[in-house]
């Protein structure tokens, strides 16, 4: 079966190779992480060959979910080296700048037997820890053999990824096998792990770590008027963000921005694509539609913006500027992506609407709407209607945005159970092993 995998995973590197050079040539991607990618990771990450845990987080999404674990694994964990690997570059970027709690980030390697054999004699971890729906057969069946811990937090099996799982179900539970714990995020997920063949006693719930995330954002210093006076902008002006939008999402949301407008509003447009190689495709889309359009990096600081709209063209400070929003649209959600979190505007006590493909939230999705702290549509006529409708209602953007902050101060508390069971696996002296927690909701 391993040898089948690997055989096929270097099938498809070869024929996506040509998708890989085009992006290392127009856009820089991958330029200079191909050595740690093959797991030749310098020797100075770990010189003297320490002891260490390894957290694998997938892109910025992860890394943000991430910080508030990274915080207390440090605590309990004093002795052992901190590591954190990326897949992304602007994952590998936000990790490198904000993440201050970890002795190294490098680049997760391909899931070949010799490329994470190579990765492992230089972190030498005595626990790997992996984000969500990062599942790397060779790596674990690996971890096994050498005796490291393995465990799966905030875990989560999506409605779209679930089916295809079932299709190798008798293979996937070897793979799951080889983790000694998952910590997943509601019990739908626990449920589907269980059935694809995960062991029960290896299984609990915990929560989302995405809630606790939140209290960890850099907030001194960076409130509500400081954003505002930074963009120059009035507070009585409606502000609609539009937050990680994918590629089919920018149009919809220029449709809305401009019935917005037609009804009268000087409303002020922040657009933040999720990918960073679009960021100058929307600032030439929005100028297309005849808005004055500027790039963040560029914005005049001495005058309030003349411009209609705003390309966030940073990394890391959409989450700031979540508070500012008069509403928010959500991306990843009105083309079939899955959707991207809506926890940071929550936090903010903003008005939250997104589209019909929530399945990567699926849980906090349905929550939030079933407690009417957000708004779902199904199309770009309903989005239009949505948007006039929250900037011209007070009341209603003040009842969703309390909505939302309730929800995400009642639901904190997953960083503290997902450690009860990393310290069931790893006794925080870090030197033995420990129980195994059975298929529960941590209490």
């Amino acid at each position: 079966m391993y040898v089948l995998y690997s055989f096929f995973t270097a099938i498809l590197l070869l024929l996506t190779s040509p998708y890989f050079v085009y992006q290392a040539l127009r856009h820089q991607k991958y330029v200079g992480s191909l050595g740690q990618r093959l797991g030749r990771l310098p020797v100075s990450l770990n010189l003297d060959g320490e002891s260490s845990i390894w957290l694998h987080a997938v892109s910025v999404g992860e890394v943000l979910t991430a910080r508030p674990l990274l915080a207390d694994l440090r605590r309990q964990y004093p002795r052992l080296k901190l590591f954190v690997s990326t897949t992304t570059r602007t994952g590998q970027e936000l990790a490198r700048r904000d993440l201050r709690d970890v002795d190294g980030v490098f680049y997760f390697p391909f899931d070949w037997v010799f490329t994470v054999r190579r990765a492992l004699d230089i972190v030498r971890p005595r626990l790997f820890i992996a984000m969500e729906t990062e599942i790397w057969p060779n790596l674990l069946r690996e971890c096994q053999r050498r005796g490291i811990r393995t465990a799966v937090v905030n875990a989560r099996i999506s409605h779209r990824s679930y089916p295809r799982y079932r299709l190798v179900r008798p293979l996937f539970r070897r793979v799951l096998a080889d983790v000694d714990q998952f910590c997943a995020q509601g019990e739908e997920t626990a449920r589907r792990l269980i059935d694809l063949g995960a062991d029960p006693l290896r299984v609990s719930v915990s929560g989302s770590l995405k809630f606790d995330s939140l209290e960890e954002a850099p907030m001194p210093g960076r409130g509500r008027e400081r954003v505002l006076r930074f963009f120059r902008i009035t507070g009585s002006r409606p502000i609609i963000v539009a937050g990680s939008t994918l590629k089919g999402e920018e149009e919809a949301v220029l449709k809305a921005f401009h019935r917005v407008r037609t009804a009268g509003n000087r409303a002020l447009l922040v657009i933040a694509p999720r990918q960073p190689e679009r960021f100058s495709d929307v600032v030439r889309l929005c100028r297309q539609e005849g808005l004055n359009t500027v790039r963040r990096t560029e914005l005049a600081i001495d005058s309030e913006p003349r411009a209609d709209a705003v390309v966030l063209d940073t990394i890391g400070e959409l989450a700031q500027v979540y508070q500012i929003a008069t509403a928010v649209f959500v991306g990843g959600s009105l083309v079939p992506w899955g959707g991207h979190n809506i926890l940071e505007p929550a936090l903010f006590g903003r008005p939250i609407v997104f589209g019909p493909y929530m399945q990567n939230f699926a849980e906090i999705a349905e929550t939030f709407r079933q407690n009417g702290a957000a708004i779902q549509v199904e199309s770009v006529g309903e989005l239009e209607e949505t948007m006039v409708s929250l900037v011209a209602d007070p009341v209603l953007r003040a009842r969703l945005g309390a909505a939302a902050k309730a929800l995400v101060d009642a639901n904190r508390g997953a960083r503290h159970k997902t450690m009860d069971v990393l310290l069931g696996l790893l006794p925080a002296d870090g030197r033995g092993r420990g129980d195994v927690l059975p298929f529960r909701v941590v209490p």
